[in-house]
């Protein structure tokens, strides 16, 4: 069975990794608000991930293997992220489920763009979404499901800074100490 509990807790955070990782997220946030392409500069990384998930998912079928470059930018922060649990890496847990829900922004970019087709495609003449949303008979609702996966994103990088915070707070609390200027 698997837990996500780490089997010694979880490292604590110090004051100055706690302000350091929640300045460098709400940044990220500022950047990510005044974006107007929908294309954000850690989407490079993404956009690799995304490539070679149609790669990996290509054993499992036609369709599987469109949604595998999508099911890829999500398994793999995924893991990264059960990995840093089970090893109790807080900041680690926090980057990783950051990054994880930041690919949600950029799916929903591409997944907004399934009608109008006005983004640059990756060895393809279609999107994986056009193809995807059509099959499933959904094309007529892209914008609407790129808004929920959208706002799920950002609900999902508040929620992870509001836990890193929560972290640090708690340690506090449960050790009635301040683990000091230590980087975690």
């Amino acid at each position: 069975m698997l837990t996500l509990t780490p089997p010694e807790g979880f490292s604590p955070v110090s004051r100055l990794a706690k302000v350091g990782w929640c300045a460098a997220f709400s940044l990220f946030l500022v950047n990510a608000s005044l974006d107007t392409d929908g294309f954000l500069f850690i989407d490079n990384a993404n956009l690799m991930i995304h490539e070679a998930g149609h790669a990996f998912f290509g054993w499992a079928g036609y369709y599987t293997q469109i949604l595998g470059g999508t099911l890829a930018q999500i398994v793999v922060p995924l893991a990264c992220v059960l990995f840093f649990v089970r090893r109790g890496e807080t900041t680690a847990v926090a980057a990783s489920t950051f990054w994880g829900f930041e690919n949600l922004l950029y799916i929903a970019t591409y997944l907004g763009d399934a009608r109008r087709a006005a983004l640059p495609l990756v060895g393809s003449d279609e999107s994986d979404w056009t193809i995807l949303l059509t099959h499933w008979g959904l094309l007529q609702q892209d914008t609407a499901i790129a808004a929920w996966t959208r706002g799920l994103g950002w609900i999902g990088m508040l929620a992870t800074i509001a836990w890193l915070a929560w972290m640090h707070v708690r340690q506090d609390r449960v050790a009635g100490s301040d683990p000091g200027l230590t980087l975690v």
